[in-house]
């Protein structure tokens, strides 16, 4: 029998797959088994109704794809009435994610989700713009990150995994401010910012100009910086970017990662993250891993001879 379980800041998944943020709904559940999947994380959700950023808001990339779609929400009181007690009919835990534009609005947030049946824990996606900060994203710079942990931490005991940015200059500072604020996880991480041009039209491919690129093509990136995070952290890294197959679940969980998010390639197919479960039970049987959390962390980094060194 292999143990696919891995605990995530005091929650148990019975596997370490699951949904990055944006990239999962309550649709897919015709198209997957959502008791498969280690936890559900939501959209990501506000307090106040957004309509999202102009149209168009996606576009594909060699190896990924780029996105602004701007957080779209129905906001948290529809949300907590409308979608929260579809959830409650699966076994897997449900994440929320939620955003704010300020700091005591993420608290607030995360306090009103507290009480809330059915949700095991919150993500704090804060690559949002704070307008506390003349629109920096609260997760470029470590004081911002600590602060708004702090003030949601204040609020709710309830599991905290924050959500950092590629983009930031130090993600690594970033993450240690977030542990010592009394985040449970952190998840590395979210898109990195990118801009694509039509040649015919001389403009932007979307209508935000910018957008979070994500997929294959960032992977490598990505597993670098949850190898960097996990090194210095004692709180699960949860890894994100690029996770496609089975084994670049591994690669992350190699590098440090306690689990993974899967998000552009469940557009390109719907059932990738069931997929990736069934491909992981099958690596274990095959290397004789009873346990598959034993691999977290279990990159060899010691410096050896290089490929094609002279003799």
């Amino acid at each position: 029998m292999i143990d696919l379980s891995v605990n995530i800041g005091g929650l148990r998944l019975k596997n370490p797959v699951m949904p990055a943020s944006g990239t999962f709904a309550e649709e897919l559940c015709h198209l997957l088994d959502f008791n498969e999947l280690g936890a559900l994380v939501t959209k990501t959700i506000t307090e106040e109704k957004r309509t999202g950023n102009p149209l168009p808001r996606v576009c594909e990339l060699p190896d990924g794809m780029m996105n602004a779609i701007g957080i779209p929400s129905k906001g948290a009181h529809v949300f907590i009435e409308k979608v929260v007690p579809f959830y409650r009919d699966f076994d897997s835990p449900l994440i929320v994610s939620v955003s704010a534009p300020t700091v005591k609005g993420f608290a607030d947030i995360m306090a009103r989700l507290s009480d809330v049946p059915g949700v095991a824990g919150i993500e704090a996606n804060i690559s949002c713009p704070n307008i506390e900060s003349h629109g920096k994203s609260f997760a470029m710079h470590a004081n911002s990150t600590a602060q708004v942990v702090k003030a949601m931490r204040a609020s709710s005991k309830l599991p905290l995994w924050v959500k950092l940015t590629p983009n930031s200059g130090d993600v690594v500072d970033v993450a240690r401010a977030a542990e010592a604020e009394g985040a449970d996880a952190v998840v590395v991480g979210n898109t990195l910012l990118g801009l694509s041009i039509d040649i015919e039209k001389r403009r932007a491919r979307l209508g935000n100009f910018m957008g979070g690129i994500s997929g294959a093509v960032i992977k490598p990136l990505m597993v670098r910086l949850t190898y960097q995070c996990a090194q210095v952290l004692k709180i699960p890294v949860v890894g994100c970017g690029g996770v496609c197959t089975a084994d670049d679940a591994l690669e992350f969980m190699l590098a440090g990662a306690s689990a993974v998010q899967v998000g552009t390639a469940t557009f390109i197919q719907p059932k990738a993250m069931s997929d990736i479960i069934k491909e992981l039970e099958a690596f274990c049987l095959r290397k004789n891993i009873t346990e598959l959390r034993s691999l977290i962390g279990g990159l060899d980094d010691s410096l050896g001879e290089p490929f094609g060194a002279m003799p």
